[in-house]
């Protein structure tokens, strides 16, 4: 089964989002059917923050050592595409086909300055076919439409002229981040010609009524990295605090 027939089952693609070999292993042990990489998680790995102020050499690398652990079927979250020209981007594309990887994420948004903002989507369009016809016939593009996670006007409306528009222009599914009500959903799933791929949120439905409403595909975004982050940070200030290290065992046997 290709990565694109796995956007095609009536039961939604669970993506695990992983940002190292040992979040890969786990995710492939815990019986996940395709991995794809948290941008977020991954520069936090490195010590830098989101937006593609990490070198696109130590994606490279962390991808190449996922890689190497994994043979699931593997998306990376290119951000932007860490390049200003179409033909930049392809190159990147194409050192992570090298490795192996089967699709990736590309978002209608850039940071710059720290601030997040919607670029022009017929440009952004534009870039993506030339894109497409660039790479290899298979190749999976995830559309990422930030209108909902910008809390951009009329965000509905905006997703549908962009998703219909990206669909024009070859993307294979679309990523919309934010959106969780359900009429939302609904009508993004209903009226765009891609599969449609939300991310966990507090307060989304569950993975069978989003099935129902023709979701394809549900990633869980950086949350998986903050939860085991979190969980870091009690576990060192409960050693420093107590000066007991029970803590550290207490689930070794379950």
């Amino acid at each position: 089964m290709t990565f694109n027939d796995l956007h095609q089952q009536p039961c939604p693609l669970l993506l695990a989002n992983v940002w190292d070999a040992s979040s890969a292993q786990a995710a492939e042990q815990a019986g996940y059917a395709a991995l794809g990489t948290s941008s977020a998680a991954i520069a936090a790995q490195f010590g830098y923050a989101d937006g593609e102020a990490m070198p696109f050499a130590h994606l490279l690398f962390m991808v190449e050592r996922i890689r190497a652990v994994s043979d699931l079927p593997l998306s990376v979250d290119l951000e932007a595409g860490y390049g200003c020209s179409a033909e930049e981007i392809a190159h990147n594309i194409q050192q992570l086909i090298a490795l192996g990887v089967v699709g990736i994420n590309l978002e209608d948004s850039q940071v710059v300055n720290g601030i997040r903002s919607l670029v022009d989507p017929l440009l952004f369009a534009r870039q993506l076919q030339t894109l497409v016809s660039l790479l290899p016939a298979g190749f999976f593009f995830n559309i990422r439409t930030d209108t909902f996670l910008l809390g951009v006007d009329d965000a509905l409306q905006e997703t549908l002229r962009r998703g219909e528009l990206y669909a024009d222009h070859g993307a294979n599914g679309l990523f919309v981040p934010g959106v969780k009500e359900d009429t939302d959903i609904i009508t993004i799933a209903g009226q765009v010609a891609l599969p449609l791929n939300v991310m966990a949120l507090p307060g989304l439905a569950d993975i069978a009524a989003l099935s129902s409403w023709g979701v394809r595909r549900i990633s869980t975004g950086n949350f998986l990295h903050q939860a085991i982050q979190a969980r870091l940070k009690t576990l060192l200030s409960g050693i420093q605090r107590k000066q007991v290290f029970e803590e550290i065992f207490c689930d070794e046997n379950q």
